[in-house]
């Protein structure tokens, strides 16, 4: 007689065996992936602009022989801004863009380009695919912004920042040969400023190299210069250094104090020398032939 049992267990033996062997070339298959360029590769940006880290992320497609704008990007609709993903910006302080306030976050930048202007989308959902379920009340921010024509194609779509300074840039959106920016502007004085009076004022420091942060500060933002030449020479005093006994002199010379700061500058010159850093013999001698 056939043993049933037998039969069974066989049966269940040989689909084990089958769903083992499938899961195996299904992992095999998985692992076989071959490797292919992107059409349009990822891209990062990390800027430190005055005391903000700014990082984007936005994927950069080309223009292989195709009109963009018009076309490919069609005028009056929500473009992710550039290819899979949306772009995005993530700021570490509150920031003010063409002057209008946003807040320390990360967000996904949609843009609608014009003929002749875009306006630029900076929205709190970052996680959606292009510009696929957009909904413009999860905006943080709009505004609109003129298009500039450049002489030379950009091949490849280009976020960069210029214009840098200590508390701003400037961020350019580009591809084909249109351009459009803004501006990005944050709080550093008053940050600053704070800093000093709580951790030097305040607590009457002294510390000779906070002292030299709030004598350097002072003379290049064009503050109080004598209450810069106080905390710089107190600094000299405590931990001398070429560096500081050149600061000295600059802000000497800043005063008026022409003799004073070309003497203090041929200390310094003769420090460097001393420690062999050329740069800072060259700077005094410079600063020492602008006082003559």
């Amino acid at each position: 007689m056939i043993n049933n049992n037998l039969i069974i267990k066989s049966m269940k033996t040989k689909n084990i065996v089958c769903l083992i062997a499938l899961f195996a070339f299904v992992q095999v298959s998985l692992l076989a992936q071959i490797k292919m360029p992107q059409a349009s590769p990822n891209s990062q940006v990390s800027q430190q602009v005055g005391l903000t880290m700014i990082h984007l992320e936005y994927s950069r497609p080309s223009m292989k022989n195709r009109k963009i704008f018009g076309e490919l990007v069609p005028f009056g609709s929500v473009w992710r801004t550039g290819a899979n993903n949306p772009t995005t910006l993530s700021v570490d302080t509150d920031i003010k863009v063409n002057g209008q306030s946003l807040k320390a976050g990360k967000y996904a930048i949609y843009t609608i380009p014009e003929k002749r202007s875009w306006t630029i989308i900076f929205s709190k959902n970052t996680e959606l695919w292009g510009a696929m379920g957009y909904d413009a009340s999860n905006d943080a921010l709009r505004l609109n912004v003129p298009v500039n024509k450049l002489k030379k194609a950009v091949e490849s779509m280009e976020i960069n920042f210029s214009n840098l300074t200590d508390s701003g840039a400037q961020l350019n959106i580009s591809w084909d040969k249109t351009t459009v920016g803004f501006g990005i502007e944050m709080e550093v004085d008053r940050v600053v400023m704070r800093q000093i009076k709580e951790l030097l004022i305040d607590q009457e420091s002294n510390d000779a190299g906070l002292q030299f942060q709030a004598a350097n500060y002072y003379y290049n933002q064009g503050k109080d210069l004598n209450a810069a030449i106080e905390w710089v020479s107190k600094s000299v005093e405590a931990d001398p250094k070429y560096y500081t006994v050149h600061l000295k002199a600059k802000i000497q010379a800043a005063l008026g104090n022409k003799s004073e700061a070309i003497a203090t500058a041929q200390e310094s010159m003769q420090m460097a020398k001393e420690e062999g850093n050329m740069d800072y013999v060259a700077l005094n001698q410079r600063l020492i032939d602008s006082i003559k």
